[in-house]
């Protein structure tokens, strides 16, 4: 290959273009121009086109289904892998502040508006009629 085809390669894949396509253009074997991007690490630079997406994991191209709400991963694996490694993106607005019914010690809930005591503990003491307040 010459310096010009290098260029004219790197450049095709970046905006996207097959191994085919890039090697039609040039006039050079498909395999050539395939182990020349390999050699060169020259990824295909994707863009979501209109009926597809990609997880924001793996990147992985996903099918749009018509009525339905895009999809951001491509399944629970990705989904839990990338809140794991973003936490900062949590945007947790359901916490809720309480005092426990049984020992009156102030605690913070999560998505649950109706809760009455701190642990398990305090509950089955007030139910079962315990007395003491557990450590």
């Amino acid at each position: 290959m010459t310096l010009i085809q290098k260029n004219i390669t790197k450049d095709m894949r970046e905006i996207g273009k097959s191994y085919a396509e890039i090697a039609d253009w040039l006039g050079l074997s498909k395999n050539t121009v395939k182990s020349y991007c390999q050699r060169n690490n020259l990824r295909q630079i994707r863009t979501p086109s209109a009926n597809c997406t990609y997880c924001k994991q793996c990147g992985q191209e996903m099918e749009i289904i018509p009525g339905r709400k895009l999809k951001k991963f491509c399944s629970d694996e990705c989904r839990m892998a990338w809140w794991v490694a973003n936490p900062n993106q949590l945007n947790r607005k359901a916490t809720y502040n309480f005092t426990c019914a049984f020992c009156g010690a102030e605690f913070t809930a999560y998505g649950n508006q109706t809760r009455k005591f701190c642990g398990h503990a305090c509950y089955i003491a007030s139910r079962f009629g315990k007395g003491a307040v557990p450590q």
